[in-house]
C-alpha cells in the first residue's frame, strides 16, 4: 500500500504502508544559472502520476549563492547545513547545485525524467496534520532500531515565482514548486507498540498558491529518509 490521504474539516491525515515511498531532494537556488532545468523537473512532479502515493519531492534552496548579489528569499543557512551534511556522510569534499538526493543517496540520473522504483519496506508512518501546523506522527518501524530516529515535518510551497534582480539568473522570472518554507523535527518516542511525537509548524505568512506537508522519519546520527508520506493542505 502506498500513501493514502483523508480529510476531515481541518484535519488532514497522510499514512503510508510498509512499502517504502521514495523521498526525491533538491537543493538549489535562484543565485545558480544552472538551477532552472532542475527546478523546472522538480516543478513538473505536480501533475506526474505517483506524486505522495509512490514518491514525495522537496526543494531546498541554499544560501552560499546568495555572495553573488542575488539573496534566495527561500534560502535558509540550515538548508545548507543539512547538504553538507549529506556530503560528509558521502565522504565528499563539496556541495554543488542542482544536487539531487534520492532516499539518501547522491543522484545524478534525475535528467532521464524517469524515478527509479524500489521495493523496499521501510515501515509505516501516519502523520495527522490539524489546522495546517499542529502535527501528530506515529511510526511502525519494518525492523528493529538501534539508532534514535527522528520525524522531519517541512511545509512546502507550490507555485512559487520571483523575479530575479541581480545575480547569476538576473532578469529571469523563475518559478518553484515544494520548496521548503518551514522545518522541524523531533525524536520519535516509544510506547511499546510504535513510535511517536507531536510538533507544531512554525505560522508563516506564504504567497503560494498551494501548500503541502512532506514527512519523513531518519535516523538521528545521518540524514536520509527511512519512510515518506506527504499530501495538499491548501
Amino acid at each position: 500500500m502506498a500513501t493514502t490521504v483523508a480529510r476531515a474539516a481541518d484535519v488532514v491525515t497522510f499514512q503510508s504502508g510498509p512499502q517504502r515511498v521514495t523521498m526525491i531532494e533538491l537543493f538549489s537556488s535562484e543565485g545558480c544559472s544552472s538551477c532552472p532545468p532542475a527546478d523546472d523537473w522538480l516543478n513538473a512532479l505536480e501533475n506526474k502520476d505517483g506524486l505522495w502515493t509512490k514518491f514525495v519531492p522537496i526543494a531546498w534552496h541554499v544560501d552560499y549563492w546568495d555572495r553573488l548579489g542575488w539573496r534566495d528569499p527561500w534560502a535558509q543557512a540550515a538548508f545548507t547545513k543539512r547538504q553538507y551534511r549529506y556530503s560528509s556522510a558521502w565522504k565528499s569534499q563539496s556541495v554543488y547545485t542542482p544536487g539531487f538526493v534520492l532516499n539518501g543517496g547522491e543522484w545524478r540520473g534525475w535528467s532521464s525524467g524517469k524515478i527509479p522504483a524500489t521495493k523496499e519496506n521501510g515501515g509505516e508512518l501516519r502523520v495527522v496534520v490539524t489546522n495546517a501546523h499542529d502535527v501528530a506522527a506515529t511510526f511502525v518501524p519494518d525492523r528493529t532500531m538501534k539508532t534514535p530516529l527522528e520525524i522531519h515535518i517541512a511545509l512546502l510551497g507550490v507555485g512559487l515565482s520571483s523575479k530575479v534582480r541581480a545575480g547569476e539568473n538576473e532578469g529571469r522570472n523563475l518559478k518553484h514548486s515544494f520548496v521548503v518554507v518551514s522545518h522541524t523535527h523531533a525524536p520519535l518516542i516509544s510506547d511499546g507498540k510504535a513510535i511517536s511525537a507531536r510538533l507544531t509548524l512554525p505560522k508563516i505568512n506564504s504567497n503560494a498558491p498551494r501548500l503541502a506537508i512532506a514527512a519523513w522519519v531518519e535516523r538521528a546520527d545521518t540524514p536520509g529518509p527511512w519512510q515518506a508520506a506527504g499530501g495538499w493542505i491548501k
